[in-house]
């Protein structure tokens, strides 16, 4: 088992978490269960499958957490394009993440 807290990836998508959450707080209250829901659901996913990859038994089961995890990064992106094109986050907040 590693700690996956040493991973510098890990680190990151932490604080991406972080300025996610903060920035979805911003979105219209009609988006609380649709885009907000799904950001916050793909971002979380992405620290989330790395611990439980480095959990995991085998470095073969790490490696599918950790494409799981990037299939998130993915997602999230996406979303983030969606939600810049409908006004919903400034281009501005783009930069920090």
């Amino acid at each position: 088992m590693v700690n996956y807290k040493n991973y510098k990836v890990w680190q990151r998508s932490h604080d991406l978490v972080l300025k996610i959450y903060r920035a979805t707080e911003q979105f219209p209250k009609s988006e609380q269960f649709g885009l907000v829901s799904q950001i916050n659901r793909a971002c979380i996913s992405i620290p989330t499958n790395i611990a439980e990859g480095c959990g995991r038994e085998t470095q073969k089961e790490l490696v599918r957490f950790l494409y799981i995890s990037s299939g998130s990064a993915h997602e999230l992106d996406y979303l983030i394009l969606v939600s810049k094109e409908l006004g919903f986050i400034d281009s501005k907040k783009l930069k920090n993440f």
